[in-house]
């Protein structure tokens, strides 16, 4: 008697897992990747773009299709709320004008919503005050705005009826100065000296070698100018051609040195002759020009006399 022998079936074998496929990194990925902030910063970065963008466009676009301007200040405060507001001022350019000043400026507006600010309005402001020769205003999303200042530089000290100022090369006023703080510049003096700065400077121009010796000069009549040295004497210069009468006189004293000698006052206002005088003389004395002689006279022995006009 025979027997069926039942096979089983064969084992299954054990399926392993199908592999995903690896996905490459783009090179915009890889790129922002190397960058050294974090995606998140990015991210933030990327939307405060957009939305700057879009409320740009959109002022832009109610502007020129020409919506009522209540309109368009609801969407500019909507921006403000949204986190485009002034909150920082940054100044640049500033050396001896008061930095508080800049800032009571910039932030005097009717709403410090980001695009309300008229960067022009701010700038004309700021060019009242005296220091400022220029300014630039602008934006720098989404809550700074940017001041760049070019300042002028002192070049005198305007005395007029005792009260001391201070003025740059053109005469534009910049503050106040203290008696007891007077800066080592240039004493102009008397009514409209202020105005004359430029014309001074060229005067001074025409003889560098006495610039540095010219502590004051005094503005006579509304039409010229006494200058006043370190060693103390005085020089009235004509009110024409007064650069050159200055130039003849450093060559003078560059030949033979007049200051510091003794002399009180020299006067070229008549343009032939110098006229000098000395402390308590009743007499004024012609300085000859050393080129039409040979022997210049010491002190006032020998010098030909003159009435001092």
């Amino acid at each position: 008697m025979s027997r069926t022998i039942k096979r089983g079936a064969p084992p299954k074998r054990p399926t392993g897992r199908r592999r995903q496929p690896v996905r490459k990194a783009s090179v915009f990925e890889r790129a922002v990747a190397a960058l050294p902030v974090s995606e998140d910063t990015i991210r933030k970065a990327a939307t405060w773009t957009i939305t700057g963008g879009g409320i740009a466009l959109a002022l832009a676009a109610v502007t020129w299709i020409g919506i009522p301007g209540m309109i368009g200040t609801a969407i500019a405060e909507g921006a403000g709320q949204a986190g485009f507001r002034v909150e920082q001022i940054e100044v640049t350019g500033l050396k001896r004008m008061d930095r508080m000043s800049v800032y009571a400026v910039a932030l005097d507006q009717q709403s410090r919503a980001m695009p309300l600010v008229d960067l022009e309005a701010v700038r004309q402001k700021l060019l009242r005050y005296g220091w400022i020769a220029d300014a630039h205003v602008s934006r720098r999303l989404p809550d700074t705005l940017l001041v760049d200042i070019v300042e002028r530089s002192p070049a005198a000290v305007w005395q007029d009826n005792g009260q001391l100022t201070l003025i740059d090369k053109d005469g534009v006023l910049l503050e106040p100065v203290r008696p007891d703080a007077i800066p080592d510049l240039p004493l102009v003096i008397g009514p409209g000296a202020d105005r004359q700065e430029p014309g001074y400077q060229a005067l001074l121009a025409a003889a560098p070698a006495l610039k540095p010796r010219v502590k004051a000069a005094t503005w006579i009549g509304n039409r010229r100018w006494d200058l006043t040295f370190d060693s103390g004497e005085t020089l009235a210069l004509p009110e024409d051609g007064a650069p050159a009468a200055l130039l003849k006189f450093a060559e003078l004293d560059g030949s033979r040195p007049l200051l510091g000698r003794g002399w009180l006052r020299f006067d070229m206002r008549d343009p032939a002759k110098l006229v000098a005088r000395k402390p308590g003389a009743s007499m004024a004395h012609n300085v000859p020009d050393p080129s039409e002689t040979t022997t210049p006279p010491t002190g006032t022995a020998g010098a030909q006399t003159g009435v001092e006009g």
